[in-house]
């Protein structure tokens, strides 16, 4: 890179990932493309998204804020159609006005209305296998002298795991995490999901060659990462660990030489835009909510996140909670009476909910959780309310409290109504407003 140009960035992203890859220890699943890109990248350890459902999450990655306060609290697609707020900037729009030439390649789950997010250009959805076929044509071909912002989502591994045709992958076995029952039905869902990643990261595999093809792989900003948690019960939707935990590589050579480097240090989905635009040179807008981690990749000056927080309003239905996580402990706050975890529709079709259904939906959530990640990382012995727990719960409580506080979060104020119900409140008949003003009056 130049000492005036900014650096082309490639970034992708996977669907329903997780860490569930050969490069963070799954020794069953066949990433090998993702796994000599972490050998040549930083790998961080210690990677969190601010919420474990895919449109909140990507509108944190975008626009640097917290899903209550970007306005994605909940799915973006119909008939759910939550979106940015106004005035709310996503990267491609900030890249823009520096000069970069964006284009977006694969899905985009963040606004019903695309063009709202500032891309130069757009291209169609479809399987790994099509949406790495575009890129590669788009790099194959000429370039612009612009500096090029790319962005890369693949569909894999969302459920169906046999889209596009995909077969099962067990040819290594199965590894079957311990919130999961061991069983055959629980086995041949994670045999999809392999199969999936496998897809997925052979899609992977053929960006990075056409990037490679293009002479720009030795100068490229290039950011693998994924919005949440597996497709599995008890991870995502869930603000566990295993929902909200995320693979995040890193791979930019020259500047932020990390070749096979480990960052076990904490940060969230939110720190990505602010370390993306220290990287290209360009300010900051005043209302990030996230930090650059760009120091730690180039030995600069840095104070560690002591803590990430996370949320969740709505999914499939309402299911209010926050939560922070320090380095020690997990304390979770739920503000709705609902099934201990969300269980979506298309993970309740898999054998993992189908062979064990009581498991997940036969109790509701505590209204606080405290779990110590060092001795239960699985989060399954809740010491809320233990006297031997109470000062580390009434620490991280008022912490949560006072982060919700600062960054405006709407749930201070009462229920946060969906879009649906606002909709329907704008139907209201002015009949039926004069009866309830004098309702209320009577009162």
């Amino acid at each position: 890179m130049s000492a005036t140009r900014p650096p082309h960035v490639l970034t992708i992203t996977c669907h329903d990932l997780g860490r569930y890859l050969g490069c963070y220890g799954v020794a069953s699943v066949q990433t090998p493309n993702l796994d000599a890109l972490a050998a040549a990248a930083a790998r961080f350890t210690g990677a969190f998204c601010t919420a474990p459902g895919c449109s909140p999450s990507r509108a944190a990655l975008a626009t640097g804020r917290y899903p209550h306060s970007n306005g994605v609290l909940g799915l973006a697609h119909h008939p759910f159609d939550w979106g940015l707020a106004p005035g709310e900037r996503h990267v491609a729009a900030l890249l823009g006005a520096r000069g970069y030439q964006t284009h977006l390649f694969g899905l985009q789950h963040v606004t019903m209305d695309v063009a709202r997010l500032g891309f130069d250009r757009v291209y169609g959805r479809g399987t790994g296998r099509d949406v790495a076929a575009q890129v590669a044509a788009f790099l194959g071909g000429p370039l612009p002298d612009a500096p090029l912002y790319v962005e890369v989502n693949l569909e894999e591994p969302h459920r169906p795991f046999d889209q596009g045709g995909v077969a099962p992958d067990a040819a290594r076995g199965v590894s079957v995490p311990p919130y999961l029952p061991d069983n055959a039905p629980t086995r041949e869902d994670l045999s999809g999901l392999q199969g999936a990643i496998r897809a997925a990261d052979e899609a992977v595999g053929r960006i990075l060659a056409a990037l490679d093809g293009a002479g720009l792989a030795d100068t490229a900003l290039v950011t693998f990462t994924t919005d949440h948690g597996i497709a599995m019960p008890r991870a995502k939707c869930t603000l566990y660990d295993t929902g909200i935990e995320t693979a995040l590589l890193l791979r930019w050579p020259g500047v932020a030489d990390g070749a096979g480097r480990v960052i076990e240090e904490l940060v969230s989905n939110v720190d990505f835009l602010p370390t993306l635009l220290a990287a290209v040179g360009a300010p900051a807008p005043a209302n990030l909510q996230g930090r650059s981690y760009l120091p730690l990749l180039r030995g600069g000056p840095y104070t560690p996140r002591d803590a990430v927080y996370a949320e969740k309003t709505y999914h499939s239905y309402y299911d209010p909670m926050r939560a922070i996580r320090t380095a020690r402990h997990k304390f979770i706050r739920n503000f709705a009476t609902t099934f201990a975890v969300e269980v979506p529709g298309d993970v309740q079709q898999g054998g993992a909910f189908r062979s064990d259904v009581a498991r997940y939906v036969g109790s509701t959530h505590p209204d606080v959780e405290l779990y110590d990640l060092h001795a239960d990382p699985w989060e399954t012995h809740n010491l809320a309310g233990r006297p031997e727990a109470a000062a580390t719960e009434r620490a991280l409580d008022t912490r949560l409290w006072a982060w919700m506080a600062e960054t405006g979060d709407p749930l201070l104020l009462g229920p946060v109504p969906s879009p649906a119900y606002r909709r329907a409140m704008g139907t209201i008949t002015a009949e039926t407003q004069r009866a309830q003003r004098t309702r209320r009056e009577g009162e």
